[in-house]
């Protein structure tokens, strides 16, 4: 503040120390009862110093509540990620024991479809046939066909289905060859037949199909 504008507010106070207003019923204020500048620029500057005080109060408390509330954040984050870490952790492990339970499945099935193929390919002999073998082998070949049904339909709601490979070109992504023939008839690398049905889940390989390959004659 420059010195006019001090001379100009001690001034306005003399002026006020001076005034005599009308007190309560009537009675006129004393000089005395008015405060002296001095007491009033002590009690303007006491405030200013308690406002100044109150207001470090309050910033270091906003400080401490920022600090916290960053550590808290942290805290949170890495709690989310741990959870996250954990769901996924759980997600593999179930995917992985479903797929187990499911190849398993697949090498059972591998068994009855043996069973089956056998039983129906099998002729019995006169003597056999004569005993009732042959119902009781087509008996066995129509309960097997049927156990390879209800598999298949179980297989199949659970997204499982056959890979065709039969009459594509080899692909090593989704097939393994189990053997190599030659047949000028078919293309180089054309599959004639599998030795094992491979399978998909969801579209995304299960399990691999293991296949007879042609090989043209190199000239």
């Amino acid at each position: 503040m420059d010195q006019s504008a001090r001379e100009q507010l001690l001034e306005r106070f003399r002026a006020y120390l001076e005034q005599a207003p009308d007190g309560r019923d009537g009675q006129v204020a004393s000089a005395s009862e008015a405060p002296d500048l001095f007491t009033l620029l002590s009690e303007l500057a006491g405030l200013k110093n308690e406002v100044r005080h109150e207001s470090r109060h309050l910033k270091s408390a906003l400080e401490e509540f920022r600090a916290l509330f960053e550590r808290l954040s942290t805290a949170n984050d890495r709690l989310a990620a741990e959870l996250e870490r954990r769901d996924q952790a759980e997600r593999e492990i179930a995917q992985q024991v479903d797929r187990d339970l499911l190849l398993e499945l697949l090498d059972l099935r591998d068994r009855l479809q043996a069973g089956h193929e056998q039983a129906e390919r099998y002729r019995p002999g006169w003597l056999a046939r004569r005993g009732g073998a042959r119902e009781f082998v087509a008996a066995l070949a129509e309960g097997g066909a049927m156990t390879l049904r209800r598999l298949d339909d179980t297989l199949a709601r659970r997204g499982v289905a056959p890979l065709p490979v039969v009459g594509r070109p080899f692909d090593p992504q989704t097939m393994q060859v189990g053997e190599i023939v030659q047949d000028p008839a078919r293309d180089d690398g054309e599959v004639v037949a599998e030795r094992r049905r491979g399978f998909l889940r969801h579209d995304r390989l299960l399990r691999p199909a293991e296949v007879i390959v042609n090989r043209r004659e190199r000239n």
